[in-house]
């Protein structure tokens, strides 16, 4: 039942390039047929060579000629044939890598976070590759060897039915056998597919986090962990290749056994005048022409099952039910008004992690969330955009419940500087204005200057043009994050969200970015994450989460004056060890 689901959506994927399958099969047919005409040419050769001395050498020169025509022009369509191919299996497997990707795109963070994105790269690039070279061997062979097998039974019945007959009737040996073999190898190369996934998410996570590696000496159970995972790859692919291995000797045992049947049988009718030598000749190389493709398909068959069996994986990351359906209202010219209305959400179903939060926000308002880790800070963070959608209640900015707001458009009215710092491959130019394109470059450099980058900036190589690496390797990680600031003075959106905005820059730099903060933040309703709660005295309303729900709620000094939760968090970032 699976491989008939996959192979339904691997027909669907081929539809639009069904004329080029058909021109493929009628090339294969007249390639075939041209193929097959040449045995009738040779053995009709073979009749005019009567004794010595007794050639019919006028007869000959046109047969020669005939035959090197017709051998020409089965190269032509043979090169045609294996371009058309090519062409298809690379066009199909483009569109399932983009449907792939794609749905990448709309996938809910709680698969992304669920699975190892090397896994998620595996499937896409590995086992498309996978997929396409059994899709290509099966295009090459397949077709040639279905009317190869079609044109050589019309050619030997039109020769001999009786010696035809041998063959017909223990050819199907060699299906059953390709079939026995077939069947057990899919879910061997399924196991093999999905391991080479967990081994491409082993090394994606060891090589970016070397460093933690080295620093707490983990070399050697890193090692032992990758060679575990790949002596189970080895044996796994070795019983896959094993198995499909068996299937082409098998087959070529009974083609032989076929080809002997015929040529005994076919003597013993030359011998009592019942078939010419020349047409004797031409049998044998019909038998042999029937019984090559068996070999080849059986082959497809075996690649085709690790083919399918990556299509699979494919088709499982693509038939992932996207996230929940986008709005349809555009936020614009938000004032920030936010309101949490008795919200709960969990990550786990067994686990509850914010319970019936209730939380109003007036435009403009700095609003700090503190507590201790686990509480569901950057959980609030992640309703807020919508990353996750709640299980229950409702989220409104300016009155208008979030489901209801297209997600780019609710996302563009917010700016976040995150702990974790994101950059991508490309200029520093190209990394600032990913908010705003069509930013000036006098805008530019005034948000470089007012985050403190400009300087950094010029003197690198070749200062805003200058080419980082993915994860901006080569520059320190306070000036990854004050890169990221910049990002969000360029774009200057009426929300911001800061969550450890400058954990990672030098004191007294960071007093400077807070400057430029204030200066950012006033008038824009604001969401600060901190740990470090001397950061977010200046905030107009403190939020004390502790396991998923707000305990305590006011300015600084009224908090501090209750002495509760937040005074016992405060006060003891002062207490000696």
């Amino acid at each position: 039942m699976k491989n008939k689901s996959t192979l339904k959506q691997i027909l669907i994927y081929l539809k639009p390039y069904l004329w080029l399958i058909i021109l493929s099969v009628i090339f294969s047919a007249v390639s075939v047929v041209l193929t097959l005409y040449i045995p009738i040419l040779i053995g009709r050769g073979i009749d005019l060579i009567v004794d010595t001395g007794n050639v019919d050498f006028n007869g000959l020169l046109p047969i020669l000629i005939q035959i090197v025509i017709i051998a020409a022009v089965t190269a032509l369509l043979q090169w045609l044939i294996n371009t058309i191919n090519n062409r298809i299996t690379f066009k199909t497997v483009r569109d399932i890598r983009n449907a792939a990707f794609e749905k990448i795109q709309c996938l809910p963070f709680s698969f992304l976070d669920s699975h190892p994105s090397g896994e998620i790269v595996s499937r896409v690039i590995a086992d498309a590759d996978q997929f396409a070279d059994g899709l290509l061997l099966g295009f090459t062979q397949l077709f040639t060897g279905i009317v190869t097998i079609i044109g050589t039974l019309i050619f030997m019945l039109s020769i001999h039915a009786g010696i035809t007959l041998i063959v017909v009737v223990l050819t199907p040996l060699s299906f059953f056998m390709a079939k026995f073999i077939a069947s057990r190898t899919y879910s061997m190369f399924k196991l093999q597919s999905a391991t080479r996934g967990e081994q491409t998410a082993f090394i994606d996570e060891i090589i970016p986090n070397q460093k933690t590696v080295k620093a707490f000496s983990r070399e050697i159970q890193c090692l032992e962990k990758f060679d575990e995972i790949n002596e189970r790859l080895e044996k796994c692919s070795l019983k896959a290749t094993f198995y499909s291995s068996l299937t082409n000797p098998c087959t070529r045992f009974i083609n032989s056994l076929v080809y002997t049947g015929v040529g005994l049988g076919g003597a013993l009718i030359a011998v009592s005048g019942g078939i010419t030598v020349g047409a004797l000749t031409c049998f044998l190389s019909y038998a042999n022409q029937y019984t090559k493709p068996f070999n080849e398909i059986s082959g497809v068959v075996t690649e085709f099952q690790n083919a399918l069996a990556c299509a699979a994986r494919l088709f499982e990351l693509i038939d992932q039910k996207p996230q929940s359906k986008d709005g349809t209202r555009v936020l614009s010219d938000t004032s920030g008004n936010v309101v949490i209305d008795n919200v709960s959400f969990s990550y786990s179903p067994n686990r509850e992690l914010i319970k019936n939060l209730n939380l109003k926000v007036d435009p403009g308002l700095k609003i700090a969330i503190v507590g201790p880790t686990g509480c569901g800070k950057t959980t609030l963070i992640n309703l807020l955009m919508r990353f996750y959608d709640v299980n229950k209640g409702e989220i409104k900015v300016d009155g208008i419940n979030i489901n209801e707001i297209t997600r780019a458009s609710l996302r563009r009215s917010y700016g976040m500087v995150l702990q974790d710092t994101w950059l991508k491959t490309g200029t520093i130019r190209e990394n600032i204005i990913m908010g705003k394109p069509d930013a000036t470059e006098q805008q530019i450099v005034d948000a470089a200057k007012a985050a403190h980058s400009h300087s950094f900036i010029k003197r690198l190589p070749n200062g805003y043009d200058t080419v980082i690496s993915e994860g901006g390797e080569g520059l320190s990680q306070g000036q990854r994050q004050l890169l990221c600031i910049t990002r969000i003075m360029l774009s200057l959106p009426p929300m911001l969200i800061l969550d450890e905005a400058t954990s990672s820059i030098d004191t007294r730099t960071e007093i400077r970015i807070q400057k430029a903060f204030a200066q950012m933040m006033e008038g824009r309703t604001t969401f600060i994450v901190a740990h470090r709660l001397s950061t977010i005295r200046e905030a107009d309303m403190i939020l004390v989460m502790k396991d998923g729900n707000i305990i305590e709620q006011g300015n600084h000094e009224t908090l501090l004056a209750a002495n509760g939760f937040y005074a016992k968090l405060y006060n003891s970032q002062f207490e000696q060890s």
